[in-house]
């Protein structure tokens, strides 16, 4: 049986390039499946996605999904 996810969900767009940063920096965009300027991605909020986000605020922009937004996105 597959587990209830208590984190929620957060939609993620990357609004700022990450060339001139670290390379840690690019790779943790990439980890978070944002490939290109102005693209969209949702991932669950659970630390280590939260951990990824707080490497990257000035590169992303951050939204937490309700319930009924959950299964629009």
């Amino acid at each position: 049986m597959a587990e209830q996810n208590t984190w929620g969900m957060l939609r993620i767009k990357l609004v700022r390039s990450p060339i001139g940063y670290s390379i840690w920096q690019k790779r943790t965009v990439k980890a978070l499946g944002l490939r290109r300027m102005q693209q969209v991605v949702v991932r669950p909020a659970n630390p280590a996605v939260r951990g990824m986000l707080a490497k990257i605020p000035h590169l992303v922009q951050v939204e937490e999904l309700t319930n009924s937004e959950d299964s629009q996105a």
